[in-house]
């Protein structure tokens, strides 16, 4: 009985050595997409907080955001975890789709106050509003084909 206290103990011991140490190194990456990515889903994580205790966010833009969540904190993947690079994958293309849902039905500039991170970021995630076009200037009709 004691054997697997202790066995249970040492890898307790281990991953929160592991945590700890990748909390260290993403401290320490420079300024850049990899620094951003490391920061993503616990931004994500405070966004979705921050929103649920929103009044001005819709009760369907609350729930999209939590199910997002839950899924974070699901131990079932479609992809393991423990694979590297594509591991957490799901995860974030999960957190992606529910933010953009939630961006058309909450006013962006509630997005941005509820955003911890760098806002470039949330801004490249839901994507820019299109500038208006103008229209384009009429073209007077050549007289004949081929002139100039």
């Amino acid at each position: 009985m004691a054997g697997w206290l202790k066995l249970v103990l040492v890898a307790l011991v281990v991953t929160v050595g592991l945590w700890g140490l990748l909390v260290v190194l993403a401290a320490r990456l420079p300024a850049g997409l990899l620094k951003d990515l490391a920061g993503f889903l616990p931004a994500c994580a405070t966004l979705a907080r921050r929103l649920r205790a929103d009044p001005r966010v819709p009760f369907k833009a609350k729930a999209v955001v939590v199910l997002a969540g839950l899924w974070v904190l699901s131990p079932v993947d479609l992809l393991p975890e423990f694979l590297p690079v594509i591991g957490p994958l799901d995860d974030v293309v999960v957190v992606a789709l529910a933010l953009r849902y939630a961006a058309r039905r909450v006013p962006r500039e509630v997005l941005l106050e509820a955003w911890p991170g760098e806002p470039r970021l949330l801004e490249r995630l839901l994507g820019t509003s299109a500038p208006a076009k103008e229209p384009a200037e009429p073209q007077a009709p050549n007289d004949a084909p081929g002139s100039p």
